[in-house]
């Protein structure tokens, strides 16, 4: 994800409790769903003992408009009383972004 102005990022660090029945159908759907709002722009998630999903927003309101979709709401207050053990969310602002990527060495015969 290149992207050249400011963004939003959404990082839901998480960990489950013993009883996580349902909770990877619900993931999935809520990452389906996530990636047809608007101003939706892309997600990452790593799952060992901790969690981490991260999404990345075009604007605050956008944020607010998916903290409020219903289907959403549903899928927090099941993860609070079924899933989760501890969770923290933090807003952020990325301002800029670079990465990496190894290339394959191309085998000459």
């Amino acid at each position: 994800m290149e992207l050249q102005k400011p963004y939003y990022a959404v990082i839901f660090t998480n960990t489950k409790n013993h009883n996580d029945e349902g909770y990877a159908i619900m993931a999935e759907e809520m990452e389906k769903l996530a990636r047809q709002q608007p101003g939706f722009l892309d997600f990452e998630s790593a799952r060992s003992d901790l969690g981490i999903s991260i999404s990345y927003w075009e604007s605050e309101q956008a944020i607010a408009n998916w903290k409020e979709n219903a289907d959403h709401k549903i899928a927090q207050e099941t993860g609070i009383k079924e899933w989760y053990s501890w969770y923290k969310v933090r807003v952020c602002l990325v301002e800029r972004e670079y990465s990496f990527e190894k290339t394959p060495k191309i085998k000459m015969y």
